[in-house]
């Protein structure tokens, strides 16, 4: 009774079992079950359920051509898997497919069928009873479509952790194992398919687009992960919108107002055919042209869309498609589909009616009235053939191939290939079990599962390991997540000149397991925009901004809405909307357009410019007027002119002041660290020199003068060797400043980029300022000791130190080196080594003009001065000045005494020097004359003071004349005798050294 009874609830299950589920379905026995669930309608009637009777399944509509042949795709896979000898050998797989019409709902009624036949099988009733009834569970579910149906269905089989292997859910969601434990699938992530969406914008150079996705879990996160790689790339969106099928008229209206208000051409959408229809349909009923579409693989292919009455306003449109696939044999398959011979297909009654618009008598439509739906394609998507107020009775002999419908379009076989492929993964899986070797099994302790009592957790086991080559030869394993890898073709909308059609054009490819820059191939020739303009729309919130320019953000406006700047100078760019300016180099600049750097203009005192050039022929000039002096010189350094000058410190004068000439020289040309090092002390150096002979020329005839009567010891310490080493140690000082500047912080060439932006400036840094001070400080400092010196001179005979000449010579020097400093501290660039040269040429010529240039007017011009009689009358001259000015100050003494004492007139001292009171010789010579005679007889001097003139008479003539030379000397020595003046006496003594 026990064993009747179980038998009996078997039964009744098995019944139940059988019959749960859409009535509608293909159905085959087999030692291993597979489940399958296709799009065979594209929805279901709207119909309003107010529960006063008891509710009824909903209707589907709209069939679909293209999920019918899936379906064919699936049950020709088994076929031949079951016929193959070596794949499962023998080994039978059965099927259940069912209709999902393109709804979760409906999907989940048939997923709940196969639960059911699980949970019985896990009852283990067949130890009670041996029932022939029996229907095996079913281990693996091939399928959905979508990827909102997709989830629905993994959330529901994951419970269980029975496989799903799905042929065109491509959401990103369906990759996480934590939510869907058992979802596996053939068709790439839509991971991939986002940034390659992203990547065709950024590669046409848009950056201003709209995005529309479906209300469901393949729209959402595609397009959501688009923002993200959009955002990479700075691609603005103008607006994001969310369609369905379902959506109510209103919806449609607001998508499209903000569609044809978009300043947006380019146009993302992440849906599928059937929810993107009810929008293009409104789309087309206003006309809204000029828009870029870029499609999903969702609805690339789809002939909802794909129309020609909606080819005006998507025909613009780039999509993706999957990569096609060789299925052999399968087109004969398609063509043997008939209602007789297709017993085990539910679904053939309703396509062989649907194909050729007529009813079978004995099928379930025999009534006229049809089931409404549309022609379309889609890659898995296609619609009926029109719509009939009345069908004419089938007869059953209509040839498949005489008719053009989406079904036997097996050109390009995508998703067909893809639900093969599904079927042959799990086929796969079965026969790893199959040959599973104990111990080495992926089970506990290396077991294997038991082939004829597979369960659907192991096969799920098997899945998540699987690795083979399909039929053309290409690895197939799922990766951790259960994803293939696969690759994208990229298609452009044609109109077709034959018949009209669209026809979608290969226009490039993605390849995602090529490098990151390298995976988009686009064949730009190929692509037709709107079907006849070569010409790439422009989609961007702002015009490009040309090179030399950048973006500049406008406030409250998106990025990519800009205005164009121009880049400021020092900086540029040489492509088009250049979102920064880059910075030239530190030696460019940027040209007049901002375009492009170039080398920066560099600016020193040139030999070749004419301020340089001007500064070299002065200096030139000053070399040659200096050597020619010295020339004369040389050739009169007999004469008394020149000796009088002390010859010898005349000729290092000279030379120092060809160094000062030549030293300006290396202030010309462009800067090198030994010109630098090198014109510093040159300049100073030279100028000491130079200051020093001066200095001690001057100071040796003062001292001379002022001093008694010369002895041997004076001769001494006066000749030439004290000279030379006073001028050595002044020099000196001056070597050793500059040795210590040039050890310590030595000048050396410099590029200064800041005192202008576009001119490099090549000058000298001096190191240290201190020690230039100190080199420019010590040579004034010598010449305010020679100016001292030369002003108190300036009594003496012109001879000996023309005090006059020397001290207007430092006063140029002083004024030339004080303008010097401020000069100096405000330019910059060449103008200071310029304003350098300027003062040594300057105080240079100074001093040469000064000095010697009226001695060569003397010696080449006035050759009747230059004798020893001149230079003695001069010297004899000052002497007795001297001597006069002393008796009348003894005279003033005198008659302050004597009025002091006696209050009586004094009377004049008595004195061998004659003295004539404001009268003259009433019969003056010419002047020539007179210079004769005093040349023949000796010279007269007139000294004037202010209580009369006195005059002095000496006269030199030849040494044979004793008489007249004893008279001389006897008048001189009456004249010492009357006088008691040393200062006479030590006059009197340099003759000789005359």
């Amino acid at each position: 009774m026990t064993l009747y009874s179980c038998c009996l609830i078997l039964l009744l299950f098995t019944w139940d079992t059988a019959a749960y589920g859409p009535n509608q379905r293909a159905q085959k026995k087999g030692d291993i079950i597979l489940g399958g669930l296709f799009p065979i309608h594209f929805g279901v009637a709207a119909k309003d359920q107010d529960l006063k009777s008891r509710p009824e399944s909903v209707e589907c509509i709209r069939y679909n051509f293209r999920g019918f042949r899936w379906l064919q795709a699936m049950i020709f896979a088994i076929e031949e898997i079951n016929s193959s000898p070596t794949l499962l050998p023998n080994m039978t797989l059965g099927y259940r497919i069912f209709d999902t019409c393109n709804t979760v709902s409906k999907a989940l009624e048939a997923t709940l069928s196969f639960v059911a036949q699980n949970k019985i099988d896990s009852l283990n009733l067949d130890e009670f009873c041996n029932c022939s009834e029996h229907i095996p569970s079913t281990i693996a579910v091939v399928g959905a479509t979508g990827s909102g149906i997709s989830t629905a269905v993994a959330n529901l089989l994951g419970l269980f952790y029975i496989p799903q292997v799905s042929y065109a859910s491509s959401s990103r969601l369906l990759s996480n194992k934590n939510q869907f434990k058992s979802f596996l699938r053939t068709i790439p992530n839509d991971e991939h398919q986002a940034t390659a969406m992203a990547d065709i914008i950024e590669y046409f150079r848009w950056n201003w687009v709209g995005t529309i996705a479906a209300d469901d879990d393949y729209g959402r996160p595609g397009i959501e992960k688009f923002r993200e790689e959009a955002e990479e790339r700075d691609i603005c969106i103008d607006f994001s919108e969310l369609i369905s099928q379902y959506s109510d008229e209103e919806e449609i209206q607001q998508v499209v107002e903000v569609i044809q208000n978009s300043t947006a051409r380019v146009i993302v959408v992440f849906s599928s055919g059937p929810d993107l229809e009810p929008l293009i349909k409104e789309i087309v009923r206003r006309n809204i042209t000029g828009k870029i579409w870029l499609a999903s693989e969702a609805w690339a292919s789809s002939s909802l869309i794909a129309m020609p009455e909606f080819f005006r306003v998507i025909g613009s449109t780039i999509g993706f498609a999957l990569k096609a696939g060789q299925i052999p044999g399968f087109r004969e398959f398609l063509q043997k589909v008939h209602p007789k011979k297709s017993t085990n297909n539910g679904f053939a009654k309703e396509f062989w009616e649907e194909t050729f618009n007529c009813y079978l008598p004995d099928g379930s439509k025999n009534s006229p009235s049809s089931t409404s739906f549309h022609k379309g394609h889609e890659e898995g998507l296609g619609a009926g053939n029109g719509t009939a107020a009345f069908r004419p009775p089938c007869t059953g002999d209509e040839n498949i191939t005489s008719v053009e419908t989406p079904y036997m379009d097996y050109t390009h076989l995508r998703i067909s290939y893809n639900v093969y492929l599904a079927v042959y993964s799990i086929a796969h899986a079965l026969q790893d079990i199959y040959t599973c070797t104990p111990g080495k099994g992926l089970f506990t302790n290396g077991s294997c599962a038991d082939i004829k009592k597979v369960e659907a957790w192991q096969v799920l086991k098997h899945l998540r390991h699987l690795n083979f080559t399909n039929n053309m030869g290409e690895q197939v394993d799922f990766d951790e997540f259960g994803d293939l890898v696969g690759n994208y073709s990229i298609i452009n909308w044609h109109l077709s000149p034959e018949d009209g059609s669209v026809v979608f054009e290969e226009v490039g490819h993605y390849n995602v397991y090529a490098k990151k820059g390298e995976r988009l191939f686009i064949n730009e020739n190929k692509i037709l925009w709107g079907g006849f303009s070569k010409e790439v729309p422009f989609s961007n919130c702002s015009r490009d901004c040309l090179p030399g320019t950048r973006k500049g953000i406008i406030e409250g406006e998106p990025t990519c809405c800009f205005e164009c700047v121009d880049c400021p100078d020092g900086e540029y760019s040489d492509e088009t909307d250049a979102s920064a300016c880059d910075k030239c180099p530190e030696d460019y600049w940027s040209n007049e357009n901002h375009t492009s750097c170039i080398p920066k203009q560099i600016e020193f005192l040139s030999w070749t410019e004419p301020f340089g050039i001007a500064l070299t022929l002065f200096a030139v000039l000053g070399i040659f007027l200096t050597s020619f002096v010295l020339g004369v010189f040389t050739k009169f350094r007999n004469t008394p002119i020149v000796k009088a000058t002390n010859r010898e410190l005349s000729y290092l004068l000279l030379f120092s002041l060809l160094c000062c000439f030549s030293s300006s020289l290396f202030f010309i040309g462009e800067p090198q660290n030994w010109t630098c090092r090198l014109r510093q002390p040159a300049f100073g150096i030279s100028f000491v020199l130079c200051i020093s002979c001066i200095l001690v020329k001057t100071n040796r005839v003062l001292l001379v003068f002022e001093a008694k009567i010369p002895t041997s010891l004076h001769r001494k310490w006066w000749g030439l060797n004290l000279q030379f080493l006073l001028v050595f140690l002044c020099t000196f000082v001056q070597i050793v400043i500059c040795v210590i500047w040039l050890y310590t912080a030595p000048p050396s060439s410099y590029r200064n980029h800041e005192l202008e932006d576009e001119i490099i400036f090549i000058t000298c840094h001096e190191g240290s300022l201190m020690a230039l001070g100190f080199l420019i400080g010590y040579t004034c400092l010598l010449a305010a000791i020679c100016f001292f010196f030369a002003f108190k001179s300036r009594k003496l005979p012109e001879n000996f130190n023309e005090a006059k000449f020397i001290t207007f010579s430092m006063l140029i020097f002083f004024i030339v080196w004080i303008s010097f400093i401020p000069a100096y501290a405000s330019t910059y660039g060449k103008f200071v080594s310029a304003v350098e040269v300027i003062a040594i040429l300057a105080a240079s010529f100074g001093l040469l003009a000064c000095i010697f240039f009226n001695k060569v007017y003397i010696i080449l011009f006035k050759p009747s001065r230059n004798t020893i009689e001149e230079v003695r009358c001069s010297t004899a001259a000052h002497a007795f000045k001297v001597a006069a000015r002393a008796t009348l100050r003894r005279s003033n003494v005198s008659r302050k005494r004597s009025n002091s004492l006696g209050g009586s007139t004094g009377s004049t001292p008595s004195s061998s020097i004659s003295s004539k009171s404001n009268h003259e010789d009433p019969f003056p010579l010419p002047a020539s004359a007179e210079r004769q005679r005093q040349q023949q007889r000796g010279c007269k001097q007139k000294v004037s003071f202010g209580s009369g003139t006195v005059t002095l008479s000496l006269s030199f003539e030849e040494p044979q004349k004793n008489a007249m030379a004893n008279r001389n000397t006897k008048r001189r020595n009456s004249l010492e005798a009357q006088n008691s003046d040393d200062s006479l006496m030590r006059h009197r003594a340099l003759l000789p050294l005359q």
